[in-house]
């Protein structure tokens, strides 16, 4: 069986999305999420289809790399038949290993993958920065969150609420680059159909909060990506409002669950989100780049 790793483009970007889409299990790790792929959307379809690598056996998409130019990280999604897979791992690994490949990140976010993770360990790959992963499952309804929201999804726009959403996302954010342009592009794409941007008031009629919620289909987990407070009105739970108000759209959705990851360093936003009724998870760490090359090793043939 012919194991191959591809470029894509624009237009087989969809067929990415929904790969990645089946792949996401209620009570697994939180690993690359079609909303991660929506989101980077807001920078342009040929633009994502340049930083994204996907694995094949057989033409049949079993992973896919997402390489974050800022950080020199790609991030990893598996498909769960190949989790336990050693020679599709070595494969991966080698690829990411190959500066004539074009994406020899200095570190991969590797949730999920008992093979791939075990290869990157024994090949000197070490702990980067600790990520705390939580999830909400949604089989309850969600109490009242006391926030006036507004909601806009692929059919629902409008134009006063999305300047408002903007707003909030260059407020939440120091340096944040997005734009109407940005999000109107994101809007755009194939992954927006399955998502749902939110947008909190307060009583004064500001706009205080926003999150973007990312379904995966039904009965899958959904995803918060991004999400974030006013930097001229935090202090008054707008977080914690905001965060129920997006489980309750992934609940009305048909999402499993809502899952988010937050650098562990951010002790406010964890606190935030385990107040909004999520648990939090052990810990995960991306690994980074051993600084010496190695030889790749595997128990696989």
């Amino acid at each position: 069986m012919s194991i191959t790793m591809r470029l894509v483009t624009p237009d087989s970007l969809g067929e990415v999305v929904e790969a990645v889409a089946g792949w996401q299990q209620t009570g697994g790790p939180v690993q690359l999420h079609p909303g991660d792929l929506g989101w980077n959307w807001s920078l342009g379809g040929p633009e994502l289809a340049e930083a994204v690598r996907v694995w094949t056996r057989d033409e049949q998409i079993l992973a896919v790399g997402m390489v974050d130019d800022d950080t020199g990280l790609i991030r990893m999604g598996i498909a769960p038949s190949a989790g336990d897979d050693a020679a599709f791992a070595a494969r991966i690994l080698a690829d990411l290993s190959d500066p004539g490949q074009g994406v020899p990140p200095g570190a991969v976010e590797a949730r999920f993958g008992a093979a791939f993770r075990d290869l990157l360990h024994r090949n000197g790959w070490t702990a980067d920065e600790p990520w705390t992963p939580l999830s909400r499952e949604l089989t309850e309804p969600v109490a009242d969150y006391g926030l006036r929201v507004e909601v806009i999804d692929a059919y629902r726009i409008r134009d006063r609420i999305v300047q408002d959403r903007v707003a909030v996302q260059r407020a939440m954010f120091t340096n944040s680059r997005f734009t109407l342009e940005r999000w109107r592009t994101m809007a755009a794409a194939p992954p927006y159909r399955r998502a749902r941007c939110l947008v909190g008031y307060d009583g004064g009629g500001d706009a205080v909060a926003t999150v973007t919620v990312w379904s995966a289909g039904e009965g899958r987990p959904g995803l918060l990506e991004p999400l974030g407070v006013h930097r001229d009105h935090r202090g008054h739970g707008y977080g914690r409002a905001i965060t129920m108000a997006a489980a309750a759209a992934l609940r009305e959705m048909g999402s499993s669950s809502a899952t988010v990851c937050t650098p562990s360093s951010n002790i406010g936003a964890v606190a935030t989100y385990v107040s909004a009724g999520f648990q939090r998870l052990p810990d995960v760490t991306d690994f980074r780049r051993p600084e010496l090359t190695v030889a790749v090793t595997s128990t696989g043939a």
